[in-house]
């Protein structure tokens, strides 16, 4: 698995140009495996760092202290490093050339995050001799670091590379220097530019800081030593190696620096592929979350509706009614109402609601429940609610002055105490001497009448008796003569 910038060392050599017309005769040298060659019109691309499909390659700078890309602004932070620039700037670099590789620099200053939190930058300079322009701590601003690469000037003859790389293990990449600890876990990165061969033994100086965490770019320029670039650079060397034809060509390479220092943000690119939320977890990571209602898919980028009724996490009190797109709402059983937080219920007094639908009578039970009654004298239907008439001499509407007597089912008469006779409307009542005494005012010659007639019945029924009385004497004396016949 590929290590990411445990260190990074950028030894930078100095740029051989041949004056005149000479250069451009020049035969380019083949490409050989493990070089990525750029000239004046080289592809676009990102040492050490690969794009996502659909990212845009930044554009080259096109002066100084402006951002590389018209794409970098907003969609990516560069990661804090523990960052050493080691140039050649041995007699084959000319003024003007040496010019080319500090703004080269400055480009690659202007695309990082400089502070104390941040990118901390050193500068070794060196010939046949090293010397350390300044340490990872003497600068923590963007512009004394510019204004201090911009006064470095170029050294002797001789080009000790493996001596350079020793003296930024040793004395550069320390803590006492300005170097973050291993506990920082912020990547150690050097970066060296040559245009020449070493002249002093680099492989195992270079395979010494590799071992000791510092990530290792190499940087060729004209007639720089192909196979010593292979022996500086960390693996993989197609990522790690670069030769330009030219000093003028060299300042592109400040772009494809900007994108391996750059933690992409592909949040902001919109490459994630996130179907609601994209989270930026730094350094180009990133994870795709849900929006609320919603649960991440086993692909980690799409989202489904959650039923949080099933989950039975929604908290109502009652009934979790659910709803589309993953919401959900709260009910109440019939006889509660749905308090303020839209979670608990309260029971209703439908009695005193008029919702019972009791025909007479509605009583209520509490904790929202009722039934209902009928009035004295009905009694309850099947459906529970209506009323029937039970015994309507119980209703007391019977209009009886004296007694009701029920019939049955809704029917009944009227009756009067002792001593009282019923009068001629089936409802009041008369004292019976007093109903004799109006019956004989109100027909007082009817009793004479009466009278005689009750004498000549009598008269006539004495009569009736006595013939009986002959015909039964006759009778048996018959008897009594047959017996003895």
């Amino acid at each position: 698995m590929r290590r990411v910038l445990p260190g990074l060392l950028l030894l930078l050599p100095p740029l051989l140009l041949p004056p005149g017309p000479a250069a451009a005769t020049v035969p380019a040298p083949p490409a050989r495996p493990g070089f990525q060659r750029l000239g004046t019109h080289g592809p676009g691309g990102s040492p050490g760092r690969r794009l996502a499909p659909g990212v845009p390659p930044r554009a080259p700078y096109s002066g100084a202290g402006q951002p590389g890309g018209a794409g970098a602004a907003g969609f990516c932070k560069s990661r804090p490093l523990d960052l050493v620039f080691i140039i050649d700037s041995s007699r084959s670099v000319r003024p003007l050339e040496f010019t080319k590789v500090k703004t080269f620099v400055s480009r690659i200053i202007d695309n990082l995050d400089i502070g104390a939190a941040d990118t901390r930058v050193a500068v070794v300079n060196y010939a046949s001799t090293v010397n350390i322009e300044f340490h990872l701590q003497t600068h923590l601003d963007k512009k004394s670091l510019k204004q201090a690469v911009g006064r470095i000037a170029p050294l002797s003859t001789g080009t000790m590379s493996g001596l350079a790389i020793q003296t930024a293990m040793e004395k550069a990449f320390t803590v006492e220097a300005g170097a973050r600890g291993p506990s920082s876990n912020i990547p150690k990165v050097a970066i060296i530019v040559t245009d020449g061969r070493p002249q002093d033994q680099v492989n195992e100086v270079a395979a010494r800081a590799r071992a000791a965490g510092i990530e290792l770019y190499a940087v060729g320029v004209d007639r720089a030593d192909r196979e010593s670039l292979r022996m500086i650079a960390s693996e993989p060397l197609d990522e790690h190696v670069f030769y330009v034809e030219t000093y003028g060509v060299i300042e592109k390479l400040s772009s494809r620096f900007q994108e391996t220092f750059c933690a992409v943000d592909p949040c902001m690119l919109g490459t994630h592929g996130c179907q609601h939320v994209c989270v930026s977890d730094g350094d180009g990571k990133h994870h795709c979350e849900c929006s609320q209602g919603y649960a991440l898919n086993a692909d980690k980028k799409t989202c489904s509706a959650i039923d949080k009724c099933a989950l039975n996490t929604h908290g109502c009190e009652h009934i979790c009614v659910n709803d589309r797109a993953g919401s959900y709402h709260c009910e109440c059983h019939e006889g509660y109402t749905l308090k303020e937080d839209r979670k608990a219920c309260a029971a209703q007094d439908q009695c005193a609601l008029g919702t019972h639908g009791c025909q007479h009578i509605c009583v209520n039970d509490g904790a929202g429940s009722h039934h209902c009654d009928c009035y004295e004298g009905y009694t309850l239907s099947q459906d529970n609610k209506t009323c029937s008439v039970l015994d309507k001499c119980a209703l007391g509407s019977h209009g009886c002055q004296h007694i009701c007597v029920s019939d049955g089912a809704a029917s009944y008469h009227c009756d009067c105490h002792t001593g009282f006779t019923l009068n001629e409307d089936k409802k009041t009542c008369s004292a019976v001497q007093e109903a004799a005494r109006l019956t004989s005012i109100r027909d007082a010659c009817g009793c004479e009448a009466t009278l005689t007639f009750q004498n000549k019945v009598i008269s006539y029924l004495q009569r009736l008796n006595t013939k009986i009385d002959d015909i039964l004497e006759k009778l048996q004396a018959n008897e009594y003569g047959q017996i003895h016949h």
